[in-house]
């Protein structure tokens, strides 16, 4: 199948992998049992992809078969991209990456400044950092980075 338009059946499946995703990276980085693994919840999740018509028509699955990997974008902004923990390491985010660069037009994204795994993924991918950042909530930093 490859990749194709969320529709409101994935969901759950979204918001399953954003879930395991934030848990597994940014839990690491900030802390915070409360929020990781009471308050973020896959069913609150999925309710904004089913609620916000604009979030889910500006999302895109990786499915081949089962759904692996999503993205959400935002005009030029990669807004989102996670694949499951499980599939990780087999090129499925590159796939995303070059879908939203090469189909949608892409050409930006936020990245959190202790996430070095992520800046390497798409250092990778021809991006760079800008030296532009955004301070978000007042105590995380983001930092832009574009395609070269």
């Amino acid at each position: 199948m490859g990749i194709r338009k969320a529709e409101a059946s994935d969901a759950s499946r979204i918001a399953e992998m954003m879930v395991e995703n934030y848990r597994k990276n940014f839990f690491p980085i900030f802390g915070g049992e409360e929020f990781y693994f009471k308050i973020l919840n896959v069913m609150d999740v999925a309710r904004e992809y089913l609620e916000d018509s604009y979030v889910l028509e500006n999302t895109y699955v990786y499915d081949d078969g089962v759904v692996k990997g999503m993205m959400r974008l935002a005009d030029e902004e990669i807004v989102k991209l996670y694949v499951d923990p499980y599939f990780q390491c087999g090129k499925i985010g590159t796939q995303l990456l070059d879908f939203a660069i090469k189909e949608k037009g892409a050409t930006w994204l936020w990245v959190l400044r202790e996430n070095t795994l992520a800046q390497n993924f798409y250092k990778k991918n021809s991006f760079e950092l800008t030296g532009e950042e955004l301070e978000e909530n007042d105590w995380i930093t983001l930092l832009k980075m574009e395609i070269v």
